[in-house]
């Protein structure tokens, strides 16, 4: 048997219950994973709550249950130590330490099992557990948005609005890497974060609205649900692209009419975790490139005390240790 966190229904933090569940059984191109940490992110509070916007309300609900979770183990990033593989699995051994993500939940628990060929890759050795589980949903939307979709490129100017926030943070890392000048916008209580994380400039958002400022930008990418793309069309170059998480009507109807006309483009994007992304997020946390602040660590027995802080907007990254205790996810 093994420890889990429970969803029972939607709801907010305080339905969460810890149960003794019996431990997976990797089917055979499956391994299981003994996980020491998994990441609680903004994407792990919209499914808790049932919140999936109102353009994919019916959606959200159809994919994860009507009435209730249909996966009450939730929770999507982790990192642990294989434990047992599958029959037919060769890519891992027992004893592999791993990190990836897991689109049907399982992660706030003791034990994952996840297919081998799955969003599953090798933890570095130059991170610990704790970091690994911060990794995926973060800096792999991240890494989709930027990269994949908006093809920024070197030298282009990339806006971040959430600089601070889960996908934030990591965008503002990316845009650098990929050799962009990164403007990030968030609280003022949020500037010197977004510094250290290698903005070239920092904004506050109550302070001053980034359209009145007659800057321009390649690629304004909102990570906040914070502007619009007709708010930010009129500082975006010939070419930018406006790119966003937040699906809505408005936003569907305005990536059809950009996409034939001239000038800037809606973008908008929902991103799940694949082999060869999970694989280069290990390649850049490896060599630095990306680097997770991970400020609190959570007991699963405390699993909803951890959503409350990360509800709150702790400025980093909030983990469940479901080990015995958070050293364990060094």
């Amino acid at each position: 048997m093994m420890n889990a966190a429970f969803t029972p229904s939607y709801g907010p933090a305080s339905i969460l219950e810890v149960r003794s569940l019996p431990i997976p059984t990797p089917k055979p191109h499956e391994v299981l994973v003994h996980v020491r940490a998994s990441a609680v992110t903004a994407g792990d509070l919209r499914v808790r709550s049932g919140d999936f916007g109102a353009l994919l309300s019916v959606v959200g609900r159809a994919f994860m249950g009507f009435f209730g979770p249909r996966h009450p183990v939730q929770g999507t990033a982790f990192s642990g130590v294989v434990a047992s593989v599958g029959d037919a699995v060769d890519r891992f051994a027992v004893g592999d330490a791993v990190f990836g993500s897991s689109p049907s939940g399982g992660a706030w628990a003791e034990y994952i099992a996840v297919p081998a060929d799955g969003a599953l890759a090798r933890r570095p050795e130059n991170v610990s557990h704790a970091e690994a589980a911060a990794v995926p949903y973060g800096a792999g939307t991240a890494w989709h948005c930027l990269n994949d979709l908006a093809r920024v490129q070197a030298g282009e100017r990339v806006l971040v609005l959430g600089g601070a926030g889960g996908v934030g943070r990591f965008a503002v890392r990316i845009a650098r890497h990929l050799g962009a000048h990164v403007t990030a916008v968030g609280s003022r209580a949020s500037l010197d974060v977004m510094r250290e994380l290698g903005a070239d400039e920092v904004l506050d958002y109550r302070a001053v609205d980034f359209a009145t400022l007659g800057e321009t930008w390649d690629v304004v990418f909102d990570t906040a649900d914070a502007s619009s793309f007709r708010h930010s069309r009129p500082v975006l170059t010939e070419r930018g692209r406006y790119v966003t998480l937040y699906a809505s009507l408005g936003v569907l109807v305005q990536m059809l009419v950009s996409r034939w006309g001239r000038g800037p483009r809606a973008l908008f994007a929902v991103v799940a975790g694949t082999r060869e992304r999970t694989e280069l997020l290990a390649d850049l946390l490896s060599r630095g490139a990306i680097r997770p602040r991970v400020v609190a660590r959570f007991p699963i027995e405390a699993v909803a005390e951890a959503h409350r802080r990360a509800e709150q907007g702790a400025g980093g990254d909030v983990l469940v240790v479901p080990s015995a205790s958070p050293e364990q996810a060094a």
